[in-house]
């Protein structure tokens, strides 16, 4: 049975849409997904599942809209996709932590390099479906707005790592 990787967006993050990892696991036993895993409280779930990705996706995005009265994005990723990820980062050198990829469901914008804001020592390289961010001075003193993110979702690569893991090992 093929593995799946959602990514969420918008859990857990400033406080709002906060979703328990054992409520996310549950949810997704009760949509019928296969073992079902998580990651952190950032909205990270690994499962197996007959449906395609997109089928899986849209299948959790209804579940997690009924759960927040809300729509909540999904990205999906299959373990071949999170491990190229992995393989194409253009920042190996760059601490986990400091090094986010932001996912996405198409390509960057082909502009992407004259969108950014506040661009200080922050490298910014695009990939296939995600856009690598290395913040060299760290996340906290960041003032780079990436316009893209508004349509995705980013993860460090510490925990793109573990999910990779996760659903490979």
């Amino acid at each position: 049975m093929p593995t799946h990787i959602a990514l969420l967006r918008a859990v857990n993050v400033g406080g709002t849409g906060k979703l328990p990892t054992a409520e996310l696991k549950a949810m997704a036993q009760r949509i019928g997904f296969d073992n079902p895993r998580t990651y952190i409280a950032s909205g990270n779930l690994v499962f197996e599942s007959d449906l395609a990705g997109a089928e899986a996706g849209a299948k959790l995005e209804a579940a997690l809209a009924e759960y927040a009265g809300k729509p909540v994005g999904v990205i999906m990723r299959t373990p071949e996709a999170l491990t190229a990820v992995c393989d194409s980062n253009p920042f190996p050198e760059a601490p986990g932590n400091r090094c986010v990829v932001l996912f996405l469901d198409g390509a960057p914008p082909a502009d992407l390099q004259d969108t950014l804001k506040h661009q200080a020592s922050e490298q910014v390289a695009a990939g296939q479906r995600e856009i690598y961010t290395h913040y060299v001075d760290g996340m906290g003193r960041s003032k780079l707005v990436i316009p893209a993110a508004r349509a995705g979702t980013a993860r460090n690569m510490n925990t793109v790592a573990k999910l990779v893991q996760m659903a490979t090992g």
